[in-house]
């Protein structure tokens, strides 16, 4: 299937209905899709990372799929915990919420993760957050105590349905408190009365600011319309947060809010579950120090998106040798591109049984990727045909001397065409060779505190060693340089190295 052809069959699991299903967006050839994005008080961490990758990829894919899609996904800028880090550094709380919604976006631009089509934030739609509000209440599903607006989940009878939960054992579970003004525990807040100095929108019920839940429906509902194809975000969202989502959007308009609902599953840190309380939250700013940003998109995307993740350092530097391996045989290829350049290349008609044979299993594996991809967007299964390419690839460009020089330019052509598809797609394998192997030696010598200047000198030494046929002193610098894991490879062309 070629890139800008649509399927029919995609498939998408679909948490609330437990099951893989046939994707059939609601307009042909659109997809609308709502993920909910972070709450701006702090810097992101890997969890943020994961959905971030998890839903650039869908996106991607969809769109190189042919389809027009509109992608939402919201800050939430006024919070508790925007609040109280404000009063905590005693700033305006917008201060805070732009402070991390700008290292947001630095940090997903470094992942190579696209801008959506739309980044609504909660303080600019107080219009939309209060008409809804208001039209619940005037449902009944709503009512306010002293400045406060709750949602009724008694009166909303497929209240559960998303998270699987049986109403009567929430309740018997809940902590009920004698002095809560809600009429039932489980009761969630659609708008809080500010409390003094806390920032606050005028509404009818006074002065105050909206619940959490209530901004996702409000700015869902205004750029994708009351029913839109997907909603997606993280597993820990599934209850209360789009559980909720869903009964005030179905309370409103009688209609569900989407008709698939995607969750990735959670990033685990050294096999434990990541928490604050254990001190184990790594901020991508801080990862990206010591490792190349695909890489961190490739450990994410090895495994299939709804599956736990277990990041640590091991799994990091696994990633790092799989990019490495992929990464040098784009670098055979842009090498041998150069060397049998498109314009030389033989038309397809005239090709030898085995230059067509080559160009068939590149094709082939294009098609399975497609094929995983629209299995529930199986990227694990994915990258196992990108490397099978990496693969094919490289035997090609290493084994077939003897082929005439028009045929190798069709193949190579062939090649780069089926390996800027994977990179379009998942975002790694995208960039060229040369400028990632800098960018990774210059993390790595930084990390293991080497100095480039101090590798480059060691290597000419080691050259100037080998041109006087001085091979003890040759080999005695080649040990000091592979001790600082640099690997080295001689060629008539002279010497490059690596970091291990």
């Amino acid at each position: 299937m070629n890139k800008g052809e649509r399927t029919m069959s995609q498939k998408i699991f679909n948490t609330r209905t437990r099951t893989k299903e046939t994707f059939t967006p609601i307009k042909e050839g659109a997809v609308g899709i709502y993920v909910c994005g972070i709450t701006a008080y702090d810097v992101c961490h890997i969890g943020h990372a994961r959905a971030a990758v998890v839903f650039d990829v869908v996106v991607r894919y969809l769109r190189s799929r042919g389809y027009e899609v509109t992608y939402v996904k919201n800050f939430t800028d006024i919070d508790d915990k925007i609040i109280d880090r404000a009063n905590r550094e005693g700033v305006d709380f917008r201060e805070i919420s732009e402070r991390y919604i700008q290292a947001h976006d630095d940090d997903m631009a470094a992942l190579g993760v696209q801008t959506p089509t739309v980044v609504p934030k909660a303080t600019e739609h107080m219009v939309e957050m209060i008409t809804l509000i208001k039209n619940l209440e005037e449902k009944g599903y709503a009512y306010s105590v002293a400045g406060d607006v709750y949602f009724s989940i008694r009166d909303f009878k497929p209240y559960g349905g998303l998270s699987g939960r049986n109403l009567e054992e929430m309740m018997a579970g809940a902590r009920v408190d004698v002095n809560d003004k809600k009429k039932n525990p489980l009761d969630f807040a659609l708008w809080k009365n500010s409390k003094e100095g806390e920032p606050f929108w005028e509404s009818p019920w006074g002065k105050g600011r909206p619940g959490w839940h209530i901004e996702c429906s409000a700015m869902s509902g205004r750029y994708l319309g009351e029913t839109f194809d997907i909603h997606g975000g993280g597993e820990d969202l599934i209850f209360p947060h789009h559980e909720n989502e869903i009964a005030q959007s179905m309370a409103s308009t009688g209609k569900p809010p989407a008709n698939y609902w995607m969750h990735n599953g959670f990033v685990k840190i050294n096999s434990e579950k990541m928490s604050k309380s254990l001190g184990n939250i790594f901020p991508v700013q801080e990862i990206l120090k010591n490792y190349h940003p695909e890489i961190l998109r490739l450990f994410m995307l090895q495994s299939h998106y709804r599956s736990p993740v277990d990041y640590s350092e091991e799994s990091l530097t696994e990633a790092r040798t799989a990019l490495i391996r992929g990464y040098r045989t784009l670098q055979l290829l842009k090498e041998a591109r150069m060397q049998f350049p498109a314009e030389a290349r033989q038309e397809s008609s005239g090709l030898s049984e085995k230059a067509e044979s080559y160009i068939s299993r590149f094709a082939k594996l294009a098609e399975k990727f497609d094929e995983a991809m629209d299995d529930d967007f199986n990227t694990a299964q994915a990258l196992g045909y990108v490397f099978e390419m990496v693969r094919l690839t490289n035997n090609f460009i290493v084994e077939e001397k003897k082929m005439p020089a028009p045929e190798k330019a069709a193949i190579l052509e062939e090649a780069q065409k089926v390996f800027d598809r994977f990179g379009e797609v998942l975002g790694v394998f995208h960039g060229d060779p040369d400028s990632f192997f800098m960018a990774d030696q210059e993390t790595e010598l930084r990390k293991r505190g080497l100095k480039i200047d101090a590798i480059e000198d060691l290597v000419r030494q080691r050259q100037a060693a080998r041109q006087n046929k001085d091979w003890s002193r040759a080999d005695e610098l080649r040990k000091e340089l592979a001790a600082m894991n640099i690997v080295l490879k001689d060629s008539p062309a002279g010497t490059t190295w690596t970091v291990e």
